[in-house]
């Protein structure tokens, strides 16, 4: 009996235990909320921030129909896995009740240990099922494009010859039903690992017998019904499996073959019909407690079903039916192949026309075709912006990221241009001017642009501005700049504040400096409390921002100002070019402009190429987008209202595309070819430009890039596919006048002979269209590998530039071109002097040649004149070349100084011999005697100078 003492404590160790165990699970509910609030308010701001900004740029739309669908995704995926985790654990458990609720002793660090096997499975269930529906919830909504693709997707009218599904079932629909198949089979494989560990939780201890009739029953009935599900979603896949066939590759072609259409595909099918039947096995298993023999056969019958029918027949087939005969077998599948792969990368309307590339002079017809010699672009990238570094950057922070080639109307003619946007890195700021009033309130932005024709040189070898100089000063008067700042670029990778306390930097002038005051519509306000603590924490800026009396609530943080990134965010389902070029308006503002691209690697029988590095077998160039310089203003244009993948985005975007026509006339004239759209469409051309499937069999007619050796590069160097550059000229057989085009030259596989060359056309209505000409094939006519050889082959030329690698300089190659001119062919390429304590490269020589004769100069007219006698009558630039690049021209003959005293003339007659015998030797590697010979040279020119003077 208690004493009344005893029970008075005893009551109060209840109460006080009872008003304890609430406290406890409110301080658990607390730690609880405050991990949520952690997880959730940083997703919070990030999601606040995010809607502001794309208010900002007025596409507040495409961000709130992204993010609905994102939860949405999450949500539903999470749920659904939740509960189908949750409802097979249950069942599970109240199946094995009676077994696993049972303690058994098991031995832990050799020590006995008694425990119910359900005490573990419970919590690990459920610790599973949360872990999986996060997971998956997480997956699926990082798949939106995916599901907004199938919901929006627009109608599509074209059927593989396989399955005769459209094409819209490929890009649309089965990358659904592939996620769904993943999903199902991993809940169903975690099933079937879930049966068999409660399996195994019902053997006793020592794993030797069975714990009765009723754990026998229950094993049986749990990993049969588990693998009776695991085996339907394996039916799924193995039936979703055989579409990828569609697009796979082989030795020869690609998509479908033989052997797979009349075996391997409907070999599939049978396995998917066996994985059927064997699931119906298993579940006859689980109510007939027959034991492990159904369950062997119900694992046994697919997998020979699968050996059999789609490894062992196939294999016989295609050794012993299909090799012997492979043309005549393969024939309406390659005819397939090469019919989708044209359509798939716009190949099947190429306008192809022959181009007989006549050496004699009479065919070039120079008179008649000025408008495309007048335009042949002479200056490199790589060395003119070598030389805007040294006399266009002004102050060591600014940057020329990038050299374009443009055109514009100048005294209203087309000239072809070279245009260079002046943009602002920080990093290159002094260290002791690194700080952060520096690097986010004053140096905000780049300023104007250069702009030069594009084989104009002056009398120092600096090229002829049309637009250069801080301020901006123009030499053409339809050319201006109103608004030269660049708060947005391809190198601007900083967040600013604008309209602040501080003034802007504008540009330095003399002495002092010119600063000016953001005037745009770009950013977002920066606001006061709670809103500029969002940006703080957004910007990363928490240090800074909210205590800077010179940032106010009227002020402006531009973000995202790099163009690629920013456009990436707007629409992250598209590609982008990685050259945008800058734009000079009519009304003097800067615009970018990059290229974006629809592309996919599942379209049905269609060859794989690289583009972007992604592996694609359809492009599509369907958008333009533009960025203002300025305000950071976006737009996208649509100039593909074909192409199926930019339906389904326009469906899902209405407010985010524009019609091309909507396009500013002023921009529409500076739309061009794509890089990345040409150089895709040109290796797949290569080998897609043969319709005859046994030519295309036999690879008889296999077209490769034209390959050029990289300037400065090692001689033991692998030649480099020749990149497509741009001209504005005359294309051969057309009226339609000088055009601006981006030309692709082809040799044939493994051979440096040209074959072909591809114009990808950029003006006007015929915007987006190829030319092929094709080369005559009775004749070889060299490619640039061979016209390269032939100048480094020329005696004079090879002389010349071995002597001046010798005397502190490097030679630099600049871009090799081939452009018809008439019904000829004319290669050009211009060869500058680098000398090693000077950073600008400078003109000295311009080589021509025909397939015939090679000629050079000190500029492009006279080597014409070389090539064509000075009756070809070329334009030359408005400036004269260097007189450096004079000096080492091609020596006269002798005959010129015919009128010369007969002293004077040997002299003459003997340096000339001298001075090719100089060039004989150092072609030939015998330098030292190359040196001798170079002395007596020096010697002879000072007789005759003193000769010279005596005559005189």
């Amino acid at each position: 009996m208690k004493t009344p003492k005893e029970t008075d404590e005893l009551n109060g160790l209840v109460i006080d235990v009872g008003q304890r165990k609430p406290r406890r699970w409110r301080r658990w509910a607390l730690v609880a909320l405050v991990l949520v609030a952690l997880f959730t308010l940083p997703r919070l701001l990030s999601i606040y921030i995010e809607a502001l900004w794309f208010g900002s740029v007025g596409y507040a739309p495409v961000y709130w129909y992204t993010l609905r669908l994102k939860i949405l995704l999450f949500v539903v995926t999470a749920v659904v896995t939740f509960g189908l985790l949750r409802l097979m654990f249950s069942v599970l458990a109240r199946a094995f009740a009676p077994v696993i609720q049972t303690r058994r002793q098991i031995v832990i660090n050799n020590q006995q240990v008694d425990i119910a096997p359900a005490r573990v499975l419970r919590p690990l269930a459920w610790l599973v099922s949360i872990a999986l529906a996060l997971g998956y919830g997480f997956a699926m909504s990082d798949e939106w494009q995916t599901f907004a693709l199938y919901l929006k997707q627009p109608a599509t009218s074209a059927f593989d010859p396989v399955f005769h599904r459209t094409v819209g079932f490929y890009l649309f629909t089965l990358p659904v039903y592939d996620l769904l198949s993943s999903w199902l089979s991993t809940i169903a494989f975690i099933a079937l690992i879930a049966a068999a560990v409660y399996a195994l939780a019902t053997l006793p201890a020592n794993g030797t017998h069975a714990a009765g009739e009723t754990a026998r029953r229950l094993r049986y009935t749990g990993l049969s019904c588990a693998l009776a599900a695991y085996l339907l979603t394996l039916a799924w896949d193995v039936f979703l499996d055989r579409y990828p066939y569609l697009w796979g590759e082989h030795q020869t072609f690609s998509g479908v073959n033989y052997t797979e259409d009349h075996f391997i595909l409907p070999g599939l099918m049978v396995v998917a019909v066996a994985l059927i039947i064997a699931a119906l096995i298993a579940l006859l298993n689980a109510f007939t407690r027959r034991g492990r023999r159904l369950l062997i056969l119900a694992v046994a019958l697919p997998a020979v079903v699968y050996l059999v029918g789609v490894v062992l027949v196939p294999t016989y087939v295609q050794g012993f039916i299909v090799k012997p005969n492979e043309l005549a077998r393969e024939t309406p599948y390659i005819e397939q192949n090469i019919n989708w792969t044209r359509q798939s990368f716009q190949l099947d309307h190429v306008s192809a026309r022959d181009f007989d590339a006549d050496p004699a002079p009479a065919a070039f017809d120079i008179k008649n075709n000025h408008a495309t010699l007048d335009n042949i672009r002479l200056w490199d990238r790589g060395a003119l912006q070598a030389t805007l570094t040294q006399i266009q950057e002004i102050r060591n922070y600014y940057n020329f990221a990038e050299v374009d080639v443009d055109r514009y109307t100048i005294g209203g003619e087309r000239h072809q241009v070279m245009i260079a946007a002046r943009e602002l890195n920080v990093d290159s700021l002094p260290e002791s001017s690194r700080n952060w009033i520096n690097e986010r309130l004053i140096f905000t932005h780049g300023y104007g642009v250069t702009m030069n024709t594009a084989n104009g040189f002056t009398s120092e070898g600096r090229p002829q501005f049309i637009l250069w100089n801080m301020p901006v000063e123009s030499s053409a008067p339809e050319i201006k700049l109103t608004r030269p700042q660049i708060y947005f670029g391809s190198k601007t990778d900083t967040d600013v504040y604008v309209r602040t306390h501080q003034k802007e930097f504008d540009y330095p002038q003399g002495e002092s400096d010119t600063y000016t005051t953001y005037e745009g519509t770009g950013g977002i306000t920066v606001g006061t409390g709670l809103r500029r603590l969002a940006m703080a924490w957004a910007l990363d800026d928490l240090t800074k921002l909210p205590f800077s009396d010179d940032v106010t609530a009227e002020s402006r943080v531009l973000m995202r100002r790099n163009i690629l990134a920013r456009v990436q965010t707007l629409a992250p389902f598209l590609t982008y070019d990685s050259d945008p070029f800058i734009i000079v308006t009519d009304d003097g503002r800067l615009v970018w402009m990059i290229d974006a691209y629809t592309q996919t690697d599942r379209y049905p029988y269609a060859r794989h190429a690289a583009a972007n590095d992604h592996d694609v077998n359809y492009l599509r160039n369907s958008v333009k987008v533009t960025i203002d310089a300025y305000n950071g203003d976006v737009v996208f244009y649509v100039f593909d209202e074909q192409d199926p993948l930019l339906g389904a985005y326009r469906n899902i975007f209405p407010s985010l595309f524009r019609p091309a026509s909507t396009m500013p006339p002023d921009l529409r004239a500076h739309v061009r070819y794509p890089d990345t759209m040409i150089q895709t469409q040109g290796a797949v051309f290569g080998l897609y430009h043969t319709t005859n499937t046994k030519v295309f069999f036999q690879r008889e007619d296999v077209w490769s890039l034209a390959s050029i050796n990289v300037a400065g590069q090692d001689k033991n160097a692998q030649p480099q596919p020749l990149r497509p550059y741009f001209a504005l000229m005359q294309l051969p057989g057309l009226n339609a006048g000088p055009e601006f085009v981006r030309v692709v030259l082809f040799t044939p596989a493994n051979r440096n002979n040209m074959i072909g060359w591809m114009a990808g056309r950029s003006d006007g209505d015929v915007y987006g269209t190829l030319v092929v000409y094709n080369l005559p094939k009775s004749r070889l006519i060299d490619g640039p590998l061979q016209i390269e050889a032939r100048i480094d082959q020329d005696p004079q030329l090879s002389g010349q530039f071995t002597l001046w690698n010798q005397q502190g300089s490097r030679i630099e190659r600049g871009n090799l071109m081939a452009l018809p001119v008439g019904q000829g062919l004319l290669y050009v390429q211009p060869i500058y002097l680098q000398a090693e304590r000077s950073p600008m490269p400078e003109l000295r020589l311009v080589v021509a040649a025909t397939h015939e004769k090679l000629a050079y100069g000190p500029n492009f007219a006279a080597a014409l004149a070389g090539l064509f006698g000075e009756g070809a009558n070329a334009q030359p630039a408005k400036e004269n070349a260097p007189e450096a690049a004079k000096q080492n021209a091609q020596p006269s003959a002798p005959q010129a100084n015919a009128g010369a005293p007969p002293d004077v003339q040997q002299l003459i007659d003997r340096a000339n011999q001298e001075f090719n015998d100089y060039q004989r030797l150092t072609s030939e590697g015998k330098l030292g005697e190359a040196g001798q010979k170079l002395d007596e040279l020096k010697r002879t020119l000072t007789e005759l100078q003193k000769a010279s003077g005596k005559s005189q």
